[in-house]
């Protein structure tokens, strides 16, 4: 996946979680359902900004930006901003 690839699949998650908000404030989506799958959606976001960011500094110091390699969930969940 390039980077105009990886902005496109972020910008659809996005488009996604604006989706679901408007879902669940008209009433057509349980709480539960929501939540779940707004979780799916800011993990996936995070794990596409974190593969970005890679891919970035890969390029910046001369290196293969393709070598980068998306990370587990939970391991840039817990990254601090």
């Amino acid at each position: 996946m390039d980077d105009k690839e990886i902005m496109a699949h972020i910008n659809d998650l996005i488009q996604t979680e604006h989706t679901l908000r408007a879902q669940a404030a008209a009433g057509q989506l349980s709480t539960d359902a929501e939540r779940e799958q707004l979780r799916l959606a800011e993990e996936a976001l995070d794990q596409c900004w974190d593969l970005l960011r890679q891919r970035r500094a890969r390029r910046e110091f001369g290196e293969d930006p393709d070598a980068a390699a998306a990370r587990p969930a939970g391991e840039v969940e817990n990254y601090w901003q």
